[in-house]
């Protein structure tokens, strides 16, 4: 029989790129393996291929990438969390050409042209070249912002950079570097969530936003919603920038031993699912079990397997003797019916059964016991519970939230508009313009002309011309993280992008204006020399 596995690969020390390499694995009977991997020379769109035909005859070129709108067009709250960059940049630009690489191009574009699978154009020899000049390196130059900034919408996250011979490979690279777009998308709901449950606690625990409890009121629940490993990886860390608790470990893992030394940052707890309150002869029986072996600590089980206010209102009380001996702390999880009733239906049980305190703000605490809603959350549907519970009089902290499609799986790149566009040629007679798309027809996709340089005004990164001396090289936030090979020393460990993404959220205004004086004024040029206004 033939079965397959997905490996997670850790490169041994040296290898050119970090990070995890994710390999499609078939494993035979026999114990052959044969493992399947798209070459680097093909992980772009076909049409950019093409494009060192298309571009005129330059020395350099430079784009950059932004986010264009707020989360789901959200005019109010235009605040993103960049994340993402160091898992592109170490598991697939870092990652060195080969010849065979080159050699496997030449094989699929010698019959990807429409409509009679025809040689379809690529650049093979400035590939070739850089195999043998630059160790196979991609010659570009890459600045991003650090990882885990917080900035608003139209501030550029990267820049690239080509020059001489490879210049018109510039933009080559879009395609696998637009996929910040995901990482960053899932970083900004988690924050976004991570407000509304902040607002609860403030209104209603005792320790407000400091209460050791915040960190773990949202749990990562998307891992099986994902399309493959990578996206759980990519999701489920940009998830943990905010929160502690998670489901799913390969991001988890991923977090721990790739990007923090070790370090832990996820947590989960013993819980039931449906399959294992059934295989039971009864709940009763069931939740037994879980005190016995997970009694003394944090677990959960799952009530509505067949009757959920049935659940509550006599298998709850029938163990509730043997929970509150153990010491521990039970969380019920309703997982049907209308997320709001559901929730409620849960406190007021554990409140008859278990009790409650009341907190210094008026609120009740559960004495030992809470309520888990992971079924149909989002951020609305956080809200809409959150403020069912406080009019109820209980503490936001007797409820935790799951959130596993709402979290990695709703999401596009038209959540925040993402985009790369070139910004500035250098023709090979030594002229050189700054460049911009201007829509007539929408104008908000109109992009920012010119070499790019980004610096704090008032603690807001905002957007400058790089040539004007306006932003200092020390100042300036784009960085770079990889120049014609890997740059050793650029990242930060998680837990300083955690501090990052904590300190700089909260200073930041709502919406802002990241757009410099000069470069407006640039803009305005540019769009006079090009359309004649």
């Amino acid at each position: 029989t033939t079965s397959e596995v997905v490996r997670l690969r850790a490169p041994r020390a040296g290898a050119a790129a970090g990070g995890l390499l994710l390999h499609g694995v078939r494993t035979s009977s026999v114990g052959t393996m044969a493992t399947f991997s798209v070459p680097i020379s093909l992980i772009s769109d076909s049409y950019k291929a093409s494009h060192w035909l298309q571009y005129p005859d330059c020395t350099k070129m430079v784009a950059y990438g932004e986010f264009r709108g707020g989360f789901e067009k959200d005019k109010e709250d235009t605040r993103l969390v960049s994340y993402g960059v160091r898992y592109i940049v170490e598991n697939y630009i870092s990652r060195r050409w080969t010849k065979e690489d080159v050699q496997k191009a030449a094989l699929f574009h010698s019959t990807h042209r429409a409509p009679a699978h025809d040689q379809f154009p690529f650049p093979r020899e400035v590939f070739e070249r850089f195999v043998r000049e630059n160790a196979g390196y991609f010659p570009i130059k890459l600045e991003a912002l650090p990882e885990g900034t917080c900035c608003h919408v139209h501030v550029p996250v990267f820049q690239l950079t080509a020059e001489g011979e490879y210049a018109t490979l510039c933009t080559f690279l879009e395609t696998i570097l637009t996929q910040l777009w995901y990482p960053t998308s899932v970083a900004t709901l988690s924050r976004r969530a991570k407000d509304v449950i902040t607002r609860g606690f403030e209104r209603s625990a005792d320790a407000g936003a400091d209460s050791p409890l915040l960190n773990s009121r949202l749990q990562d629940f998307g891992f099986r919603g994902c399309t493959c490993v990578e996206q759980s990886i990519l999701g489920g860390s940009a998830h943990l920038l905010s929160f502690d608790g998670s489901d799913t470990m390969s991001a988890a893992y991923y977090v721990q031993f790739e990007l923090n030394d070790g370090e832990a940052v996820a947590t989960s707890i013993p819980a039931t699912e449906h399959s294992v309150m059934t295989s039971w002869p009864n709940e009763e029986a069931a939740i037994a079990n879980m005190i016995e072996k997970f009694g003394d600590g944090f677990f959960s089980v799952v009530m509505d397997s067949y009757d959920y206010e049935k659940a509550l209102d006599e298998v709850i009380p029938a163990v509730a003797e043997r929970q509150r001996a153990a010491g521990g702390t039970i969380v019920m999880r309703p997982d049907s019916g209308d997320p709001v009733e559901a929730v409620l239906m849960g406190l007021h049980a554990g409140e008859k059964t278990f009790g409650v305190d009341v907190n210094e703000k008026g609120f009740k605490v559960p004495r030992r016991w809470g309520v888990i809603q992971g079924d149909g959350i989002n951020t609305a549907m956080l809200a809409k519970i959150l403020e069912a519970v406080l009019e109820a009089g209980f503490s936001a902290e007797a409820v935790v939230f799951g959130m596993g499609g709402g979290l990695l799986q709703k999401v596009n790149r038209d959540t925040m508009q993402f985009a790369t566009k070139l910004c500035h040629i250098v023709y090979s007679d030594g002229s050189s313009r700054d460049i911009a798309k201007m829509p007539k027809s929408d104008a908000a996709k109109t992009s920012l002309p010119g070499v790019l340089a980004v610096k704090r005004v008032g603690g807001v990164p905002t957007v400058f011309p790089a040539e004007t001396g306006e932003v200092a090289a020390g100042d300036n936030l784009l960085r770079v993280v990889y120049d014609r090979r890997p740059v050793q020393g650029v990242w930060d460990r998680f837990s300083v992008l955690r501090e990052r993404v904590s300190r700089e959220w909260s200073a930041l205004p709502p919406t802002a204006d990241v757009i410099s004086d000069s470069l407006k004024q640039k803009r305005l040029n540019v769009r006079k020399a090009r359309l004649g206004e």
